[in-house]
């Protein structure tokens, strides 16, 4: 298994962050608008706020889940997916 990779400084405290393996591809913002910001001078995405609703909880997931580079990370889980 690989040692995880560095998460960008822009996310905001809590359990979903985004790591170094972001493409840029902007998924995460189009599944969950709120939650998502992008960088665009580095051109990576990044969690601009923590999910505070079920129904946010939940895109963030989905976005989590589709994410194609497997960047969205959730620190509450056991198993991180990235």
């Amino acid at each position: 298994m690989s040692a995880p990779r560095p998460k960008f400084r822009e996310n905001v405290p809590g359990k979903y962050s985004i790591n170094e393996h972001c493409i840029g591809c902007s998924l995460c913002r189009e599944t969950a608008p709120e939650n998502f910001c992008i960088n665009y001078e580095e051109g990576h995405d990044y969690v601009c706020k923590q999910p505070a609703t079920p129904e946010e909880e939940e895109r963030c997931l989905k976005a989590m889940l589709s994410c194609p580079a497997d960047a969205i990370v959730n620190d509450s889980s056991e198993e991180q997916l990235s």
